[in-house]
């Protein structure tokens, strides 16, 4: 089934295969604050962050630790789609999530293909840090 206007960028579906809205999906997360349940879902809500240009969401969810003082978005790029390949949960408060981001940049495709780990504090989920597959 394509994406239609209304979509979450993170490509998230129901039981039935449908993609969820944004505002069931990763928008309760940006735009109302409500913590992500899991690194999964924090993950793909800041892949939605970066498709609408929300770098203070970014920021926000960026454990102290190893966040930016600050970050820029490259306007010139074009969000093409999220898959999540991999959920691990190591313990309570510790995960990784193995991702593929695909953009275009310029007109020419680019792809991410990343490990992130993540990290729960007070009841939250943050980015930590990730490695990129070459």
């Amino acid at each position: 089934m394509g994406s239609q206007p209304g979509d979450c960028p993170c490509g998230q579906t129901d039981a039935r295969g449908r993609r969820l809205g944004f505002g069931a999906c990763c928008g309760r997360y940006i735009d109302q604050e409500v913590p992500a349940p899991d690194a999964e879902r924090l993950m793909r809500s800041r892949y939605s962050a970066f498709v609408r240009d929300r770098a203070d969401y970014l920021l926000a969810t960026w454990h102290p630790s190893t966040c930016p003082s600050g970050l820029t978005l490259d306007a010139g790029v074009k969000w093409l789609g999220l898959t999540v390949k991999r959920h691990l949960q190591i313990d309570a408060d510790h995960a990784e999530v193995e991702f593929i981001a695909r953009s275009r940049i310029g007109g020419r495709g680019q792809r991410l293909e990343e490990r992130s780990r993540f990290v729960r504090e007070s009841g939250r989920w943050y980015y930590v840090n990730g490695e990129v597959k070459p």
